[in-house]
């Protein structure tokens, strides 16, 4: 053992702990020391110093005992919690538009949720580098693409080069909520929304 390891106090402490848990868990289950001894080929000494604290826990030891336990590693140590899964995107609101960030590294692909409130100015076509494609979740989306106007519904999407003049939003007076991808100029899908029919 490395000397350094022993003057650890957060190691110490996960160290001292890992006794009474063994003891516990074992005894929760109503298995012996020697019942634990035949199942890990570990001495009924060793495992009885090992639960008062007299020896120290090492893989070697752990490894076998947790698997007789039928129980992970991390709950014989206690090591921490894994963290909180979810992704917390912080939204962006502006003009009616709540925009929820999808990814988090700067450049190349860039994904958003939009919930889009009826409402505001007339439309404004603009233009931009880039490459963008649009989902329709609920609602309807109204997507002015150079002299197309058209009407996007669920489970519709479209495509298109921001070079062109765009200006998209509800197309009713409720709530659109979309998919937006938005890349450099040059990449493509290879789904397409079509007009809609009369």
């Amino acid at each position: 053992m490395k000397e350094h390891d022993r003057d650890d106090p957060e190691l110490d402490a996960v160290l001292s702990g890992v006794g009474p848990r063994l003891r516990r868990l074992r005894k929760e289950r109503g298995v012996t020391l020697a019942a634990l001894s035949a199942a890990t080929g570990i001495s009924v000494s060793t495992l009885s110093r090992l639960e008062s604290g007299g020896r120290r826990p090492s893989l070697e030891l752990m490894l076998p005992i947790a698997r007789a336990h039928e129980v992970p590693l991390d709950d014989l140590v206690g090591a921490a919690p894994v963290g909180d899964p979810r992704v917390r995107a912080k939204p962006i609101v502006q003009h009616g538009r709540t925009m929820l960030p999808l990814t988090a590294r700067p450049g190349g692909l860039q994904a958003y949720k939009l919930i889009q409130e009826p409402g505001g100015g007339p439309p404004e076509q603009r233009t931009h580098e880039g490459y963008e494609w649009l989902f329709v979740l609920s609602g309807k989306l109204r997507l002015l693409l150079a002299e197309h106007d058209l009407v996007l519904e669920p489970g519709e999407a479209a495509e298109f080069d921001t070079r062109l003049p765009h200006w998209f939003g509800p197309a009713e007076d409720e709530t659109v909520e979309f998919l937006s991808l938005f890349g450099p100029q040059g990449e493509r899908m290879h789904v397409r929304a079509k007009p809609k029919r009369g």
